[in-house]
């Protein structure tokens, strides 16, 4: 059996990378709980910017434009009907250029409480788009596993164990979204002055909080489905074919999957301790990363250069990475630091 704690272990630490976006600095000599008259007001204005974000976005066919849009009307309740997540992603995949990343998002059209998720639709125009995306196959293979598909299933794996890449995307929807914070200037109301972030801080927090509730593939299904693969050879070969795909793909929490699938089926020690000393780097990087968005909020400079790298486009790995460099951090993480201890660094 896989020992799971080791893909919970990157989800906790990837966690911590959202957690600045929403929760904002108390203020002094404030015990939490119910937020404070001005909070109260700040949070509607910022609401209230989300909206007016939206509607200026919404006109239009570009499908990157109306992909912001989409993201940024997905968390926001009794919007009109055109200007819903539902109708601008809708329109982002009948506009001309449209890609798969659109169809991505589109996954998130659906109802969970109905079992309709992930939206069907999308993920046909993935599976004849992206055939070449292990994400995709990935996604299905989540979907035929709930509908007890074994054999179906089985072919899934294979697929994505064929497939060339990993990419779930997330690097085009922080572009549509760095881009799309920049379509109005935040009104001073939506500022908080416990922040010295300014506008751009308050930028910042809003594209990569978004962005953090990308669609994903259930990837502990994966370290499950090859856990117990046992002495089954063509279910350890793919496996390990997937693995690999992983470690090169576009997020930290695939490369944390791919890493561990060498870990733990990986016939050779030394390729086995290789990736374990990865796996160790990765949790260091994504939690280093998480530090940057923390301060973004009160480093005006932070933000304005986090939102450049966004607006440049790539991966979240790429991303993290360029962002790690770019402020002198290094992405080994130092002699004799362990995961467990991280959530004590400041």
């Amino acid at each position: 059996m896989m020992r799971g704690w080791h893909c919970l272990a990157l989800a906790c630490a990837l966690s911590l990378a959202a957690a600045p976006v929403f929760a904002g600095k108390p203020a002094a000599g404030k015990n939490r709980g119910t937020p404070d008259k001005s909070a109260q007001t700040r949070d509607k204005a910022q609401l209230a910017f989300q909206r007016d974000l939206v509607s200026v976005l919404a006109p239009g066919g570009d499908p990157s434009r109306l992909l912001g849009a989409a993201l940024l009307a997905r968390p926001l309740f009794n919007q009109p009907p055109e200007n819903s997540f539902h109708r601008l992603i809708e329109r982002a995949t009948q506009a001309e250029g449209a890609d798969a990343a659109v169809y991505w998002v589109q996954l998130a059209d659906c109802d969970a409480a109905a079992d309709t998720c992930p939206n069907d639709g999308a993920l046909q125009q993935l599976l004849t788009r992206a055939p070449d995306n292990a994400a995709v196959w990935l996604l299905k293979l989540g979907v035929d596993a709930r509908s007890k598909k074994q054999d179906a299933a089985r072919e899934d794996l294979a697929q994505a164990a064929a497939a060339k890449r990993y990419d779930d995307y997330t690097g085009i929807s922080l572009q549509a979204l760095a881009n799309a914070a920049g379509a109005l200037p935040p009104p001073p109301a939506t500022l908080d002055p416990a922040h010295a972030g300014g506008a751009v801080g308050m930028q910042a927090v809003l594209v990569y909080g978004l962005a953090g509730t990308q669609p994903q593939p259930g990837l502990q299904l994966v370290a499950q489905l090859c856990g117990n693969a046992g002495g089954d050879a063509s279910i350890k070969a793919d496996c390990l074919a997937l693995g690999k795909t992983l470690e090169w793909g576009s997020s930290p929490l695939a490369r944390s999957l791919g890493l561990h699938l060498r870990e733990v089926l990986a016939d050779d020690p030394a390729q086995q301790q290789e990736a374990k000393d990865a796996r160790r780097n990765l949790v260091w990087q994504v939690q280093s990363f998480a530090q940057l968005l923390a301060r973004a909020q009160d480093d005006a400079t932070l933000a304005q250069h986090l939102l450049a790298l966004a607006r440049h486009g790539g991966t979240e790995m790429s991303l993290q990475l360029a962002a790690l460099r770019e402020n002198g951090i290094p992405v080994e993480a130092p002699a004799g630091w362990q995961p467990h201890a991280a959530g004590n660094r400041e």
